[in-house]
């Protein structure tokens, strides 16, 4: 064994009924080391992870930290060797204060030092450069800030071995860059930290090795040097993959569309979610995008659109025609379809199953005095997830127990079944692996190509934009600032308008 490995696991085998997610699985980290564990949604990244963490109990194999075989059957056992983490998705008590969340399950006797929790958190804050006080209650910080907490007191805990799993998915440029020098900082200092991102840059930008896993099996552990990207693309799908290079970004005959009445056309439209009036306009068959940095209130749009947020001034028309939307179902009975940008919080209903997820918005439009019936309701399940290839052991399982890029998958057959002439998809690809992009934007392009529908297309990367969209409305600070049409879709010119444009 090596001197410096801080970290490492023979053997792991985790079973789940009817789904093998991880097969003799090997990973090995270092000291002083950052470690890109990388593979499509379901190669078993967040199994291994689990089994790591104590949150899934391993069905074969031996962890050894620093060379000693570990236990580990519990978070706290995982914390009690030094290993801390911070999972994609946010697992903090929002209703707590900033704080209360730092140092929730780490108190000792019966009283609580408040003095000392707060002024601890304000110097981490501090620190950290994170815009938050100590006191403040976590719910009332923007997904980015809270994000950056949970890395606070994952730091705090010092440990040996620290787990991102997609902690930049909710950053912007200026904290990604903040994280990534707090990790390095924690490299200098001999910490292993194992990070968990789809963004292929981000991995070439700070990584030192990466590890791929598919289907739940060891690829291969690869020095960052000798594995260039369409070889690492490659070796995560098991076929050969040239970076997207068969996605058209938009169809030659898209230029024209722009021809009649348009379906959606908002004048003027304001929600009490902070957004500045705005204008928006979408033709059949078309496929356009709200972009902007975080935080620009690219999603508030479309949330004044579907009736997510209370529409407070503006005027909604439809094919032509004034309507009211003042809730979600109002919407959907519109002929609107929306996938969230937060799958976990707004999309899926983790404890209920596959099929119950899928059908839930056609049952709602029915109304839950006609219920559908099992037979039916199977039907469509199976139609759906062979049409969309979801990765399941059964229409019965539950939705909270598939992969991130399945549990996407499942809130787009949800959409697809109610046969909406407008469909916006909020983030559909951020934390899922590269070929379920594709997937998903070929599935956009296809759906206003061959369909005729009209869809909004909302993703935080602006070269998916660019291959996706033939138009662009670019916001900044809850504004709009302009619009790109398809000759202007390139990278510097989005930058340059979100940076300076007022349009």
């Amino acid at each position: 064994m090596e001197n410096n490995v801080l970290l490492q696991l023979n053997g792991i085998c985790k079973y789940f009924p009817g789904v093998r997610a991880l097969q003799n699985v090997d990973f090995t980290l270092r000291s002083g080391e950052i470690h890109a564990l990388m593979g499509e949604n379901g190669a078993g990244k967040s199994t291994l992870i689990k089994v790591l963490t104590g949150v899934y109990t391993k069905d074969g194999g031996n962890v050894r930290i620093e060379g000693n075989e570990a236990t580990i059957k519990s978070p706290q056992d995982a914390q009690n060797v030094g290993i801390s983490t911070v999972y994609q998705e946010i697992a903090l008590c929002p209703n707590l204060t900033v704080a209360e969340n730092m140092f929730i399950g780490r108190g000792k006797g019966k009283f609580t030092d408040w003095k000392m929790m707060n002024a601890r958190t304000t110097e981490l804050l501090t620190s950290l450069d994170i815009p938050a006080t100590a006191t403040q209650q976590l719910g009332s910080c923007s997904i980015a800030v809270q994000q950056m907490v949970a890395i606070a007191r994952a730091v705090d805990m010092e440990c040996k071995v620290l787990i991102l799993d997609e902690p930049t998915s909710s950053l912007d440029e200026s904290e990604v860059a903040k994280l990534f020098k707090l990790m390095r900082d924690l490299k200098a200092k001999g910490v292993g930290i194992i990070f968990v991102t789809h963004f292929l840059d981000q991995v070439y930008e700070v990584c030192d090795r990466i590890t791929v896993l598919r289907d739940g099996k060891l690829v291969g552990e690869y020095v960052i040097q000798d594995l260039p990207r369409v070889q690492l693309v490659s070796k995560m799908l098991g076929k050969e993959f040239d970076e997207m290079s068969d996605i058209k970004t938009v169809d030659p005959e898209a230029k024209d569309i722009k021809v009649g009445t348009p379906v959606i056309e908002c004048t003027g439209l304001q929600s009490d979610a902070g957004i500045k009036p705005f204008d928006f306009k979408i033709w059949k068959g078309e496929v356009n995008g709200f972009t902007g940095l975080l935080g620009s209130g690219r999603s508030e749009c479309v949330r004044s659109i579907f009736g997510a947020d209370r529409v407070i001034a503006g005027e909604v028309k439809i094919d032509g025609k004034p309507v009211k939307i003042k809730k979600p179902l109002d919407a959907m009975k519109a002929g609107i379809g929306y996938l969230p940008e937060d799958r976990k919080l707004d999309g899926i209903v983790a404890d209920l199953s596959v099929k119950d997820n899928i059908i839930l918005a056609y049952q709602v439009m029915k109304g839950w005095g006609h219920p559908i019936s099992k037979t039916k309701a199977e039907e469509i399940a199976q139609k759906y997830i062979k049409l969309l290839d979801i990765k399941t052991a059964s229409s019965e399982t539950p939705i909270g127990q598939l992969s991130g890029g399945n549990q996407q998958k499942c809130i787009l057959a949800r959409w697809l079944l109610t046969d909406p002439k407008y469909l916006i998809l909020d983030e559909p690809t951020r934390g899922i692996d590269i070929g379920t992009k594709v997937e998903i934007q070929k599935l956009a392009l296809k759906l206003a190509k061959e369909e005729g529908k009209s869809v909004t297309f909302i993703s935080s990367e602006l070269d998916e934009m660019i291959r996706t969209c033939s138009r662009l409305v670019v916001m900044r600070d809850r504004k709009v600032v302009g619009e790109l049409n398809e000759s202007e879709l390139t990278q510097s010119k989005i930058m340059e308008t979100i940076a300076g444009g007022e349009g």
